[in-house]
């Protein structure tokens, strides 16, 4: 019971539980409430003040106790949430292998192709509802971190749980290494994954192609969400297993959808029609145009044709402006988004000749919206939306402050990772953070709760409209597009109900509609609080 961390309640077992489990002795005598442990734990929380050792912290706590774990994140979501994920899960990643403490989840290699439903029988739960997999190759704006990517997959479940309350004994984070095109790692001692070149084509095919066929048979209700593959092996293995098999990648439409959101929210506050809209993207890879691809999917709802939806949407990647003609081949998801227009260089350029009116950046590459670009944003629209999106905090395009300053505070901001409240001519201004942990937990449960076939685009369309909805008039009075992170769990169950809903309209749920369905989404969630086991 101790050593089990779903089970384990610490020094909050009853006296008739310690006789009747055979725990007398094994604990201090004092019995504690849980309440009073989230009391020592959050102390002690506070008392660290570097990042990194607030998520051992938490990581540990986890590992011991995850009732309390997740009665934490759920209590105090505005400080835990930015360890556990954005920005603090980037450090964490890039130093696993020194802080690593005990194994959490699954690791399957190249090496045991013809072996990993073998290795799936070794997971102790066998109900597995929830697998976040990655291969990590392209963690958050970090690039190729390999086996330290498992970072991600824990936290990301993490996040299902303490927003979306789905329980932490139906999650399996999983990482397929097949090795790393990173050289430093291949030279670290305290690398924990394959020191070898990256396996591409068929080989690594072929074991994609076993790992879904031995999920499937092992846990058929299982929803699988893919995170943080490389641009490429994304976009091929969604468009491969979409209708397959249960699953969606968070890279490529999770962060479309909450970029609608705060596009619809933008709207709200400049007044702006989003048929009217004209969006510059920095970056073209799987966030890009999938926001892209959703905005368009949101156009044609509205009215407008697909084509003319797709000719408001411009790209400008590592070579320039992306149009017909461009020397050089252009990847398959860029073409639907190669413009007939003069190749320009630079951002800069883009801004002066294209105009837009909102300018989003995905790119991982900081600093890239200077001065110079946000303010001509600005004198191009009284009110320019302008979202640097790129994750974690050191790959932000821009500041808060930055925006906020060069543009007289008419800006409407959000970033991937959070910024804090910045004053600026006494007028508050709080950033909104287009974090995904506002729609996959939603999207995730919604599919569960129901039992889909599919995860469709639809859904993810249909999480932006009701991210938007949940916007207040005082979150839109300090200029935030997004609600604040403590109603996350408020949140994740009505985008789940709308998922639902969705669901039996397409005729995708395989069990029966319920009378209250949004009731019967919210008595799916797990709460943190202990079981009497005597």
């Amino acid at each position: 019971m101790l050593a089990n961390p779903i089970l384990n309640k610490g020094t909050a077992f009853t006296e008739r539980e310690r006789d009747t489990l055979g725990l007398r002795g094994l604990l201090p005598p004092r019995v504690f409430t849980i309440e009073e442990q989230v009391l020592r734990a959050i102390a002690n929380f506070r008392r660290k003040t570097d990042p990194l050792d607030k998520y051992i912290f938490l990581s540990n706590l986890q590992g011991r106790n995850e009732t309390l774990f997740y009665r934490l994140l759920e209590e105090f979501p505005e400080e835990m949430i930015p360890i556990i994920y954005t920005p603090t899960v980037g450090q964490a990643c890039l130093e696993f292998g020194a802080i690593y403490r005990r194994p959490r989840g699954i690791y399957i290699t190249i090496k045991d192709k013809g072996r990993i439903s073998e290795i799936l029988g070794h997971w102790p739960n066998p109900d597995v509802r929830m697998i976040v997999v990655t291969d990590g190759e392209r963690i958050l704006g970090l690039g190729d971190l390999g086996a330290y990517g498992m970072g991600i997959p824990i936290g990301k479940l993490g996040l299902y749980t303490s927003c979306a309350g789905v329980h932490p004994y139906y999650c399996l984070p999983i990482t397929i290494d097949v090795g790393t095109n990173n050289k430093k790692l291949h030279d670290d001692p305290m690398y924990i994954g394959l020191a070898q070149e990256r396996v591409r084509g068929p080989e690594y095919d072929e074991l994609i192609e076993e790992f879904v066929t031995a999920v499937q048979k092992a846990y058929p209700k299982v929803l699988i969400q893919w995170e943080d593959f490389g641009n490429t092996t994304a976009f091929n293995i969604l468009h491969k297993y979409q209708k397959r098999v249960l699953s969606f990648n968070d890279d490529i439409q999770g962060t479309a959808s909450v970029a609608l959101a705060g596009i619809l929210g933008g709207l709200r506050l400049n007044g702006g029609k989003l048929l009217d809209q004209k969006i510059l993207f920095l970056g073209a890879g799987e966030a890009g145009t999938g926001i892209a691809d959703l905005f368009v999917e949101a156009s044609v709802q509205a009215g407008m044709a697909a084509e003319d939806a797709r000719k408001r949407c411009w790209f400008v990647d590592s070579q320039g402006l992306v149009v017909k003609g461009r020397p050089g081949k252009l990847a398959e998801h860029k073409l639907p988004y190669a413009q007939d227009h003069a190749f320009v260089a630079t951002l800069a350029e883009a801004v002066e000749v294209l105009k837009p009116t909102i300018l989003i950046g995905v790119s991982g590459t900081p600093k890239t919206f200077t001065k110079e670009i946000v303010s001509r944003m600005a004198a191009i629209n009284p009110q320019p939306i302008i979202f640097a999106l790129s994750n974690p905090t050191s790959k932000a395009e821009a500041t808060a402050e930055e925006v906020y300053t060069w543009t007289d505070g008419r800006a409407i901001y959000a970033s991937g990772s959070p910024f804090p409240t910045f004053v600026l001519n006494g007028k508050t201004y709080v950033p909104g953070q287009g974090n995904n942990v506002y729609i996959f937990p939603g999207v995730g449960l919604g599919a569960l709760a129901c039992e889909s076939r599919e995860v469709t685009n639809k859904m993810f369309l249909i999480a932006a409209q009701t991210l938007a909805g949940l916007v207040g008039e005082d979150d839109l009075a300090v200029r935030r597009v997004y609600p604040p992170l403590s109603k996350i769990r408020e949140v994740s169950a009505k985008i789940a109900a709308a998922v639902v809903e969705e669901c039996h309209r397409e005729g995708l749920a395989q069990i029966p509609r319920p009378a209250d369905i949004e009731a019967d989404v919210r008595s799916r969630m797990f709460k943190p609080t202990y079981e009497e086991f005597a």
